[in-house]
């Protein structure tokens, strides 16, 4: 389930962001807010939270309203964006700030009550191993949720950069079906999925490409070219672009996936590439007898 990215491009890229992400993250909130919504026939009042790729704090602080007895934890992989989120918080803090990689999750294992992340599995290197890393810090029979992009992601951008040249010049997303395999692989249990697009509208393609950057959004694909696009180049990919132009105004089209799943409770095997663990209370083996 490896995305084939660069880290180091995806941390550069959103590390440089920090200051304009919030302007410019109109869609972003949007998710996030319809992601919480997938929460509200839950009754269940989690202890501690963990909100993955926190950026600004903004989902962050959306949890603290929702549950203001809980512990919150933001973290995220770009220090600017978590200082950003630092602010935020306030002081004294509302929530708790970790910089940390959500494929190494800096917390101990069945530690949080739920863990949110909205749009940032698909800046993992390897996503499977960020949903291992999900499984193993949630408690038994704790809630993740989060969302992500689709492969239809921006399909007209790469259309338009592949009638130019070879090169990937958008990042590649991964299907829903895969998402939802991984979940099973991880040992989540009922995986609950949901897809949907929105389609953004720009006067030009610099509009959009401007926009991309100001959010960090850029091109983090490993085989990427490291050379900058002539005039030229660039001219070309706009004409291309203009082939989806409609009502005066070019479209980008975003696939985001919502996706809940529950921990398995304990004595329930967690799987591995190993096989199957399974967990056991230690108070349901106090007094248990072997019998020979």
């Amino acid at each position: 389930m490896s995305a084939g990215l660069d880290p180091g491009q995806i941390r550069h890229a959103f590390s440089r962001a920090a200051a304009s992400y919030e302007a410019h993250a109109v869609l972003q909130a949007e998710v996030g807010r319809r992601l919480r919504e997938q929460l509200d026939e839950r009754e269940f009042t989690p202890q501690r939270v963990l909100d993955v790729g926190c950026g600004p704090g903004i989902g962050a602080s959306a949890l603290r309203k929702r549950w203001p007895q809980a512990q919150i934890i933001a973290l995220d992989l770009a220090l600017p964006m978590l200082q950003l989120a630092q602010q935020r918080a306030g002081t004294p803090a509302t929530f708790a700030c970790v910089a940390g990689d959500a494929q190494a999750l800096p917390l101990a294992a069945a530690s949080v009550d739920l863990v949110h992340a909205n749009l940032c599995l698909q800046w993992c290197d390897d996503p499977g191993l960020a949903l291992a890393e999900f499984r193993r810090v949630l408690r038994p029979e704790g809630v993740l949720v989060f969302s992500t992009f689709g492969p239809d992601t921006l399909h007209e951008l790469r259309s338009a950069f592949a009638s130019v040249d070879a090169a990937p010049h958008v990042s590649r997303f991964i299907d829903m079906h895969d998402i939802g395999d991984g979940l099973l692989a991880s040992g989540f249990r009922d995986p609950v999925m949901e897809r949907e697009d929105f389609v953004l509208t720009y006067a030009d393609l610099r509009s959009l490409m401007r926009e991309l950057r100001a959010i960090g959004a850029t091109n983090a694909d490993a085989q990427r070219s490291r050379s900058l696009m002539g005039k030229t180049h660039l001219a070309r990919v706009i004409e291309a672009y203009e082939v989806f132009r409609r009502d005066g105004v070019l479209p980008a089209t975003w696939e985001v996936i919502y996706a809940l799943a529950l921990a398995p409770a304990i004595g329930q095997p967690l799987r591995t590439l190993e096989g199957d663990v399974a967990s056991f209370s230690i108070s349901n083996l106090r007094g248990s007898r072997v019998r020979r």
